[in-house]
């Protein structure tokens, strides 16, 4: 472990390593957890001594990275899922069936597993219904509520459970889904994606009329165009919706004789039917290059193909040693077996082979690894299948007729002929932004270098902080190689310099060779044009993409992670291009947010303002009043007061006021604040206010908390009028233009602004954090 990058060792001594529930430490090396998950998964085997020797050496050097839930879970004896993703039943329309399957989403999330759920089953807003001669409130109010029970689900391993939500393209609330999260405090839990038929891309390209229907009855008929061009604009500006061409997720499917599709996991790398599960594994490509930086570099391939025979057969065995939180998952899991072997670390293996990213070279090669993948992938289940049977559900003839077996080559189907195989599906790129930190800091699954170095603050025990450089493996092999003066060649090119077109070609040429779907970001420049933001999603339709997600950092989505400066000759440069403004004294900054290590002094007198609060089912009004301090021209919230004549909240509201208020005078990005308070969620029941629903007591205090924000300009103005913002931001000469939040991420976990969007989560490049929605 000791020849790795010192952030691979803190992330598995953080999210890996085995410890006892009182914290005792059970593993002394990474050696050790690689022993802990090849025992786990070796025990389904006759011969568990070999097969645990040979998945050993597998993992051994990073060869083969398990998802995150295999090697934090397999072997602990924790009752926890080992697989990433679910998707989960169909919902029925009717109440009970609602929160049946409310109940059985809280009950994985609980256990680990990230959900899909498709809302199109779901009648839409104002609809009857009949018996109670009242009005249906439609899929977005029903989606309020998983939000909210998700928000209160600590789902295994620290993490908060991560939700798609899917909406059928003709639906009638289509217009509505695809403008919910443009109210800041909405659905944070869910990503959204809208269900994309063939049937309305061709309406789009010939300009044709949608119809908007629901259980045969017709509720609009839209210009397909403009439906279209909603959503791009929603995407375009608040990065959501996420597309999914749902039509070819079907026709490409193994199984489509089988079952139906109409959702997908939270990273969109696995669409999935009714109670679909899959796990998730990657080949690490940069272990399988030869000769580095010389003209002769090379994958090879033999000992890709090897390995990859052993990683078959290792996620194999995890299917019969997980557990599940549901029968139903487990039943679907046997019957299919699917799973979903990848790739990480492409883009570095490029740079080692001397080809840029995006060019042709690069698709060139892609093709050709990826094909290998694939082929090795499929032989490998094909021999299971020799030896243990194919899945269940196998049925030779529908199964060889599908569109994805027809295109491999023949003796993969005549394999397939002879002797059945082991996976119904077998191939899936998944985001792997903590495990490709842990091997090592090598790029993420087939995402370029987001960027090759950058700076992470580390808090110490003593609590001060240390600087420390993170660099990109392939910079670091190449420095060793080469020398560290050694100019860098053209080919170390990171996400910043790429186009969106870059982007689509790599994710088109994988998506040749996997059988399910991939996990991609596609980043785009801030100062994109709408067109050309829309040509990137007709242009990965038109070049066989199962779907498409997009990221355009502004100031509503915010900018990511801030990489050193670069001169016009592409080199770092050693000083910013413009003059920062002064920091205060005794604070340290991260990525362009400053962050206090002892609190603000208090002035004098302060401006403010009060609020009257009214909740429903309280019989005094609460009082909450709000001050802010200027601080380099800009005005900030310094500290809160909640007062109410009700006895039964004088102790929390204490509490709240102290603990906020520490916050606030910390300095930094605190919006988080609001975030956590709406996202408070009432077991005994929210209430509806001014037409919202509003989960808590504590979250109707997060809008008020928000509303002052936005009223002196610390956090943007949703409605876009910027008037009030606007006047309350011109408190001193030479205040910034725009609000801090926003233009920063800050991790939530280690508050570093270290935030990248990548294969569709949000991953924080300091500490290992990620969440995928």
């Amino acid at each position: 472990m000791s020849t790795v990058a010192p952030i691979s060792r803190q992330i598995w001594d953080m999210k890996y390593r085995y410890k006892s529930p009182d914290g005792a430490v059970q593993e002394r090396s990474v050696e050790d957890t690689w022993h802990r998950i090849a025992d786990a998964l070796a025990a389904p085997e006759q011969d568990a001594a070999l097969w645990s020797g040979r998945f050993y050496d597998l993992l051994e050097d990073y060869k083969f990275l398990p998802a995150g839930r295999i090697i934090a879970g397999a072997g602990t004896g924790r009752k926890v899922t080992l697989f990433n993703c679910f998707v989960m039943g169909d919902i029925p329309d009717d109440l009970s069936g609602i929160f049946d399957n409310l109940k059985e989403a809280a009950v994985t999330m609980q256990q680990g597993g990230g959900i899909g759920y498709n809302f199109s089953t779901l009648r839409p807003k104002g609809a009857p219904v009949h018996g109670l001669g009242s009005d249906a409130s439609g899929p977005l109010s029903f989606m309020d509520v998983w939000d909210s029970m998700c928000r209160t689900i600590m789902s295994a391993g620290s993490r908060r459970g991560a939700m798609m939500a899917t909406l059928r393209c003709d639906h009638p609330d289509i217009e509505e889904f695809i403008k919910a999260k443009q109210d800041p405090g909405r659905l944070r839990m869910f990503n959204l994606s809208v269900l994309v038929t063939d049937a309305f891309m061709q309406a789009v390209k010939d300009n044709d009329a949608w119809d908007l229907s629901f259980d045969g009855t017709l509720y609009k008929t839209v210009p397909a165009r403009d439906l279209w061009n909603d959503i791009m604009r929603s995407t375009y500006a608040f990065a959501e919706p996420g597309v999914i061409f749902i039509d070819r997720i079907n026709q490409m499917n193994n199984l489509a004789y089988c079952e139906t599709i109409s959702a997908t996991n939270p990273c969109g790398e696995q669409p999935l039917p009714p109670y679909g599960a899959c796990l998730l594994g990657s080949v690490n490509l940069t272990r399988y290059i030869r000769d580095p930086f010389e003209s002769t570099a090379h994958l090879d391939l033999d000992s890709l193909d090897a390995d990859i025979r052993t990683a078959i057969r290792l996620m194999d065995n995890v299917i019969d040693i997980s557990n599940f939180p549901l029968p139903a998952q487990a039943h679907e899991a046997e019957q299919k077996r699917r799973i979903g072997l990848g790739v990480t670390g492409l883009a570095d293996a490029l740079i080692l082979c001397g080809i840029r990213y995006g060019s042709g070279d690069a698709v060139a090669a892609t093709d050709g690894w990826l094909k290998q993948v694939s082929r090795s992938a499929y032989l490998a289940s094909i021999d299971l299948a020799r030896e243990k049977g194919a899945f269940p559900l196998f049925d030779k003839k529908k199964y060889l007729a599908g569109a994805h077996i027809q295109s491999l080559a023949p003796d993969i189907r005549d394999g397939i002929s002879k002797h059945g195989i082991r996976n119904a599906l077998v191939t899936s790129i998944a985001p792997t932004g903590t495990i490709s930190l842990l091997a090592d800091n090598i790029s993420s699954g087939l995402e370029p270098v987001f960027s090759f170095t950058y700076t992470r603050n580390v808090l110490m025990p003593d609590g001060s902080r240390k600087s420390e450089e993170v660099s990109d493996y392939a910079l670091r092999l190449f420095r060793r190689l080469k020398g560290e003066d050694t100019p860098l060649p053209d080919y170390f090119v990171d996400a910043q310099v790429l186009t969106p077109m870059d982007h689509v070609k790599m994710q088109a040429v994988v998506q040749k060779h996997v059988d399910s779907s991939i996990s991609k970001t596609i980043n785009c420049p801030e100062d994109i044009s709408f067109d050309a933001f829309k040509d990137i999603y007709m242009e990965a339709f038109d070049r066989g993409c199962k779907g498409c997600t997009t990221y355009r950092p502004n100031d509503i989505t915010g900018a990511v992670l801030e990489t050193p400066a670069k001169t016009a000759e592409g080199n770092q440069a050693s000083l910013p291009l413009d003059q920062p403004p002064p920091k205060p004294k005794d604070s340290f900054e991260a990525g362009g947010i400053v962050y206090m290590t002892r609190p603000l002094d208090r002035p004098g007198t302060l401006p403010g303002q009060t609020y009257k609060l009214r909740w429903p089912e309280s019989n005094h009004a609460i009082y909450i009043t709000l001050n802010d301090i200027i601080q380099e021209g800009r005005r900030r919230p310094f500290e809160i007061f909640i007062n109410s004549k009700n006895i039964e909240h004088f102790a929390w509201t204490v509490a709240l006021t102290r603990m906020i208020s520490a916050v606030f005078r910390r300095g930094g990005d605190v919006s988080f604040v609001v975030e956590e308070l709406k996202a408070v969620f009432d077991p005994r029941g929210g209430a509806w206010m001014q037409g919202k629903y509003v989960p808590s007591l504590l979250a109707a205090i997060g809008d008020v908390v928000e509303t002052h924000l936005i009223r002196i300009g610390f956090l943007p103005d949703p409605a876009g009028t910027g008037e009030e913002t606007e006047a309350h931001r011109k408190v001193a000469p030479g205040a910034p233009d725009k609000p801090l939040s926003g233009l920063l991420r800050q991790c939530p976990e280690c508050g570093e602004a270290s935030l990248i969007r990548s294969e569709g989560c949000n991953m924080c490049t300091s500490c290992g954090y990620s969440k995928c929605s």
